[in-house]
């Protein structure tokens, strides 16, 4: 039972997810207003974790749907096994002669065969896809939605049924509605915009990339080996490679990946070798790292801020000879 942000937190931190106000927040609103989230923000900064950390923290099972160009309400939703149902039907064949053999007239077999429909149809040939296993558990889950930009505005459109009164239609059953309210978390890269409608459902918070002293205790909790002088030095690092002109910045998740590289690699500092063997743990792209390379060793201009010229520097003093002249 949540009675507080703090409450969140502490919950969190027992996961080893550290949270800001912000994301604690959130969270808590979510929780008590029965309301899905929906966390945007660049790619590796923490959204999925998040829900995988509450739902380890809350001892509750994660139902993951991972959404991509294409996805369909019968891969989220559930798919009716007619196969099954077929063989099901042919192994009852002589039930089936036994209950309609004595019939008078066909009204009166198909009144007889419509009074055992519940047989033919129900949830033994249903096959549950993440949507409605989070609808029809018998348990409270948590169910994550992620990267929802990357499926189809149709989608979006068949998700406001489930997120608005958390049911789902099934044109063989009916309606199913949710047993326990399952908490719903949805991420977006934001690579493009999404609806006002699924907006206006869910409440919202954007998840940036953390300040040094943030992704700092990130490390020292996660590779708690490395020195917290190294640790500073690699964050400095890739604080700067994150302002940099790049087609990716490095994630949380990745410098993570550096940090534990250099610890298994006993590097106690980070220079040129360093930098020349390991960068490709925090780039993905072969322009990124070589730009990277000459910016972090002082060879690429644009990472160096412009020098004034010389009648322009504002921090030298100006004397004025009695002729008019400048003295500089």
């Amino acid at each position: 039972m949540l009675n507080s942000i703090t409450d969140v937190r502490e919950i969190l931190a027992t996961q080893q997810y550290i949270a800001s106000d912000e994301i604690c927040t959130a969270m808590f609103l979510a929780d008590k207003l029965g309301k899905p989230l929906l966390a945007e923000g660049p790619a590796g900064v923490g959204k999925t974790e998040l829900a995988k950390s509450w739902a380890l923290a809350n001892g509750r099972e994660l139902i993951r749907l991972q959404c991509y160009e294409g996805l369909d309400e019968t891969k989220a939703l559930y798919e009716w096994e007619y196969a099954k149902q077929l063989l099901y039907t042919q192994l009852l064949r002589e039930k089936l002669s036994d209950l309609l053999g004595d019939s008078r007239t066909l009204r009166e077999a198909a009144d007889r065969l419509a009074s055992e429909e519940d047989v033919f149809f129900s949830e033994r040939f249903l096959l549950p896809r993440p949507l409605l296993r989070a609808i029809t558990s018998d348990q409270p889950v948590v169910l994550l939605i992620d990267e929802i930009d990357r499926a189809d505005a149709e989608f979006e459109a068949f998700l406001l049924e489930v997120l608005s009164d958390f049911q789902v239609s099934v044109p063989e059953l009916g309606t199913l509605k949710a047993k326990h309210q399952p908490t719903v978390l949805l991420t977006s890269n934001n690579t493009r915009e999404l609806s006002e409608a699924l907006k206006r459902r869910c409440l919202y918070i954007h998840i940036d990339y953390p300040d040094l002293e943030a992704e700092l205790r990130v490390i020292q909790l996660k590779v708690p080996g490395l020195s917290p002088k190294l640790a500073r030095q690699a964050i400095e690092y890739v604080q700067r490679l994150r302002k940099m002109d790049l087609k990716k910045h490095p994630s949380v998740s990745e410098t993570i990946d550096w940090a534990r590289a250099l610890l298994e690699l006993n590097s106690r500092q980070i220079d040129k070798t360093t930098l020349d063997t390991t960068l490709s743990v925090l780039l993905k792209y072969e322009s990124d790292i070589q730009r990277a390379k000459r910016a972090l060793q002082g060879g690429e201009r644009g990472d160096r801020p412009e020098r004034p010229e010389r009648g322009d520097r504002p921090d030298r003093p100006r004397n004025r000879y009695p002729g008019g002249e400048w003295n500089n």
